[in-house]
């Protein structure tokens, strides 16, 4: 089987922390397929992570990245499972898939398609390690990568309609390509997605990519080949931009904490602090 390339590795980490979560008392979700996903990489980079974060000798200065994780995936979650039950939506697209199984481990409406999007390592890699578990949902697969020309093709090809509504979910992508790469990214999804269709993502700002107190998180990224490289202070111009109008909220804001978030929130007009968005908005 193909070796995982860097930011490919980082899917690992993700199946980590969500093995990591789903074995505390108080966890936010419940991932029984996280632990067989993590591979033989994904606890060294946990540890990696946890000794960046929490170092034993001062206290914390970096974001809390096990309760970062923990409030997406469960952020995502909600908001997957409330789109699958709006009216007209029928397809639901994850770019890129990396080890997640929410096509496992949630229920779906049985109208729906779930199409899961990635490079063929790491489909394969995830096929190998959840052979004989079958899906809960009609559950599609399109390996390719998503910086090749024509993958639009292909996800057509697989059973997507562009002219009906769908949702997308970009998680844990756009900090890891560059600046123009991410908005050809919105513009190609944009291209194939109807009038409608939701959106939702993550994304930093530009601070954090820059600020002295990150860097011990940010070199932990670059050390494994996959450093943060774009971030944005106004997530809703970004998205508007290519037709979607969305909202973002920050991890401990209101619908986005879900008592986990362990750090301030600092006000939007803030300017020189780090932030993370959830984005989630629709088509125009």
């Amino acid at each position: 089987m193909p070796a995982l390339e860097p930011v490919e590795r980082t899917a690992l980490l993700t199946a980590a922390l969500r093995a990591a979560e789903t074995r505390r008392d108080d966890r936010l979700y419940a991932d029984p397929y996280a632990a067989g996903l993590v591979g033989e990489v994904g606890p060294e980079l946990l540890a990696e992570i946890r000794a960046a974060t929490f170092p034993p000798d001062r206290p914390r200065t970096l974001p809390s990245t096990p309760d970062y994780n923990a409030i997406r995936t469960r952020f995502f979650d909600d908001l997957l499972q409330a789109a699958a039950h709006e009216p007209g939506v029928s397809q639901i697209v994850l770019a890129p898939a990396g080890m997640d199984s929410r096509a496992y481990r949630l229920p779906w409406p049985g109208h729906i398609r779930y199409f899961e999007v990635d490079r063929p390592a790491v489909l394969d890699f995830k096929a190998d390690r959840m052979r004989g578990v079958r899906p809960l949902v009609d559950h599609r697969t399109v390996a390719v990568d998503l910086t090749d020309p024509g993958w639009e093709d292909r996800l057509v090809a697989a059973g997507y309609d562009p002219t009906v509504p769908s949702t997308w979910l970009l998680e844990g992508l756009l900090y890891y390509i560059p600046e123009a790469d991410g908005r050809h990214m919105l513009e190609r999804v944009a291209g194939i997605t109807a009038p409608g269709s939701r959106i939702a993502a993550d994304i930093v700002n530009g601070a954090a990519l820059t600020l002295p107190h990150m860097r011990g998180l940010l070199d932990v990224f670059a050390g494994w080949g996959c450093p943060w490289v774009f971030g944005t202070d106004e997530p809703e111009a970004l998205f508007d931009g290519y037709g979607f109008d969305v909202r973002a909220v920050q991890p401990g804001e209101p619908g986005a904490d879900f008592g986990r978030w362990p750090d301030p929130v600092p006000p939007r007009a803030e300017r020189n602090v780090r932030r993370v968005f959830f984005v989630d908005g629709r088509r125009r």
